[in-house]
């Protein structure tokens, strides 16, 4: 299985720690955000390749950072090619790039790269070998607001998804759903396709959102929780926990 990461966002939030550096390279206590999510996931079995997908700004310092860490798995950095939000691909375009550059015929991990979480991807693994079909992850929301900017689904007593929307004005459920997903090796050509339909390019549930309609998916529910770095308030609080 590979693990892909989307690390090319620009992070304007976050300026001006993000202006010249990227977010996913910032340091929470001794280690960056990458790294406490790749120290859990290297761990995994089944992964055997770390791909991360950075914009063309940022590039030179993943690969040196890449350069001087020590994985048990291979860490390939690909460059999208952009250097200004304005030009940004989309977490969906960077997918698509990633697959094609890297020749990907396996299972993927998909994740977005400025989250910390409080529990291991392991038991994500697992539950998508238990059910033999694409998963995403899910968290109850109890907050309207919140679920109103954010992707929400509703599922099944098996948790398989029936429906998915976009931040809704009347969400279907409490049921929210972060950047984390692990999509089979047979759903790849509906992937690659997909932008032949009309699936939206910019959010990494965009994808989720138009397979949800196409194909199999069950939905995780995390067992812990996980931290949004999106802001500089969020940055500090995660000092605050994690430092």
């Amino acid at each position: 299985m590979k693990n892909i990461i989307i690390a090319a966002g620009y992070a304007t939030r976050l300026y001006p720690l993000t202006e010249n550096f990227p977010k996913p390279l910032l340091k929470v206590g001794q280690r960056s955000i990458l790294e406490r999510m790749l120290d859990d996931i290297d761990l995994i079995d089944d992964i055997d390749e770390h791909i991360i997908v950075t914009n063309h700004k940022f590039a030179r310092i993943f690969d040196e950072w890449a350069s001087g860490v020590n994985y048990t798995k291979p860490v390939r950095i690909i460059d999208d090619g952009t250097e200004t939000n304005d030009t940004r691909l989309g977490a969906v375009k960077d997918l698509l790039l990633a697959i094609d550059t890297c020749q990907v015929d396996d299972d993927i991990m998909v994740l977005a790269a400025d989250n910390i979480l409080d529990f291991s991807f392991q038991g994500f693994v697992d539950f998508f070998k238990m059910k033999e079909s694409s998963v995403i992850m899910c968290y109850h929301e109890p907050e309207l607001k919140r679920l109103q900017r954010t992707g929400v689904i509703a599922v099944d007593d098996d948790w398989r998804v029936l429906q998915m929307q976009e931040k809704p004005q009347e969400p279907v459920s409490e049921l929210a759903v972060p950047p984390f997903y692990i999509y089979r090796r047979s759903d790849l050509p509906l992937i690659k396709d997909c932008m032949n339909h009309g699936c939206g390019f910019d959010a990494p549930g965009n994808l989720a959102h138009y397979l949800v309609d196409v194909t199999t998916i069950h939905a995780w529910q995390m067992p812990g929780h996980r931290y949004d770095i999106g802001s500089l308030d969020s940055y500090e609080e995660a000092q605050t926990l994690f430092g």
